[in-house]
């Protein structure tokens, strides 16, 4: 739910050249993703409970602000969980350029939507192991690059690519990195579906960062030896790049492996959105709908349908746009659960938390302050993107005023409800 392998980082070095990419690679997890991790990690052996960060949210600060937290997750999947499929189709069209002609590429991401909608109805179990051996076969060809690189030891300083379109710099870079190191909260959703969750969850959380940046690194300054200039990346690349270095065979299997990733990604995501709308369904804040389970595998296949439709509006409007309305959007959720961490310490000081965020209460306060001043970056480059003919900022603004409305919505829905319900 957190990574994908190496895919995704190619802009990165494009943006923010070699060295300070990994520098970015390096840091990002430690003030991004480790206290994230630690809050999550908190958090979810305190309280797991169907609908992970939703629930603490709604129990550290009430019905609005739980209610505001799920909108906030489930917009921001909206670009979050159309990176995907779009990821998918551009690494397709490295192999097969037929596919980046008139509206395929677009038909080819609702293929990966509707495929991985029905994985979910078959169950969680289908899920995860699906998820585990799609993790390994796409890992396969970056351990590759990372033996080979040495051998070609400043062999591709005067290699001739195909020109690049990315205009990211290295603020973009760090964004997206950002994102790759991000969603580590995703996975509290399923706290029901996970055995001992007190123990798993932070042991997990931790062993996973180390992985993740380690997946991300090693590649990266292993093509670092190679010379190869860094204006020759950009989202998709790793596929040329690994023709370069291990020929045709490296190349194709880099471009299955982008396949893979990506539609591994968005499987995996589909199960954590989903039990959102489920668990507010059964908490009468959405219509009871949403809270029907399939009667064999209990995956919520009515909350897993209507999130695929939403999903599928915003195949095709590109990978760094939809990154930049993501990480703006998540931001705003993932603040909501750092200060309810806080507050449940203030609160609920009593609460059996089999794991703690280290340094008491001023640590609690602290893990916030560098995903807070990460997320504030986020948000001033996020003026300069456009959506509907208007800046990034403001369409974030109006997404959570739009939140604000739909939760009186949701209350003026429940009391007809009740009233229609007395005798």
């Amino acid at each position: 739910m957190v990574s994908g392998g190496t895919y995704g980082t190619e802009d990165i070095v494009h943006g923010a050249g070699y060295g300070r990419a990994i520098l970015i690679l390096l840091l990002t997890p430690l003030l991004w993703s480790l206290p994230t991790a630690f809050m999550i990690g908190e958090l979810s052996s305190a309280l797991p409970y169907e609908g992970g960060y939703y629930a603490w949210v709604r129990r550290a600060m009430g019905n609005f602000w739980g209610f505001q937290e799920a909108w906030l997750s489930l917009v921001a999947s909206i670009f979050d969980m159309a990176i995907y499929p779009t990821l998918f189709v551009v690494y397709l069209t490295r192999l097969f350029p037929w596919f980046a002609e008139g509206h395929r590429g677009w038909e080819v991401g609702l293929v990966v939507v509707a495929a991985c909608t029905l994985l979910n109805i078959a169950g969680v179990r289908v899920v995860s192991t699906t998820s585990l051996w799609l993790f390994f076969a796409l890992s396969a060809p970056f351990a590759l690059i990372v033996v080979l690189a040495p051998f070609k030891y400043g062999a591709l300083l005067h290699a001739v690519t195909r020109p690049t379109t990315s205009k990211v710099d290295m603020i973009g870079g760090l964004l997206i990195a950002m994102w790759n190191y991000m969603g580590w909260d995703n996975a509290s959703t399923i706290a029901t579906e996970v055995e001992r969750p007190q123990r798993t969850y932070p042991r997990a959380m931790l062993v996973a960062v180390a992985i993740v940046a380690l997946s991300y690194v090693l590649p990266v300054a292993a093509l670092w030896m190679t010379g190869l200039a860094p204006s020759a990346w950009e989202t998709g690349s790793w596929a040329e790049i690994a023709g370069l270095l291990g020929g045709p065979l490296l190349r194709i299997g880099l471009v299955i492996g982008g396949m893979v990733s990506a539609f591994g990604m968005f499987n995996a995501l589909v199960m954590s959105y989903s039990r959102l709308p489920l668990a507010m369904a059964q908490d009468g804040m959405l219509p009871r709908v949403f809270a029907r389970v399939h009667p064999r595998t209990r995956a919520p296949w009515v909350a897993i349908v209507v999130c695929a439709a939403g999903w599928s509006m915003c195949l095709g409007l590109g990978f760094e746009r939809l990154v930049t309305l993501d990480i703006m959007l998540y931001g705003g959720s993932l603040m909501l659960e750092f200060i309810a961490l806080v507050a449940l310490r203030l609160r609920e000081p009593g609460l059996p938390r089999p794991f703690r965020v280290p340094g008491g209460l001023m640590g609690a306060i602290l893990a916030g302050v560098f995903p807070a001043l990460l997320l504030a970056l986020a948000l001033v480059h996020g003026a300069d993107e456009e959506l509907l003919g208007m800046n990034g900022l403001l369409f974030g603004v109006l997404i959570i005023l739009a939140g604000f409305a739909a939760y009186g919505a949701t209350l003026a829905f429940s009391k007809r409800r009740r009233n229609l319900a007395r005798p």
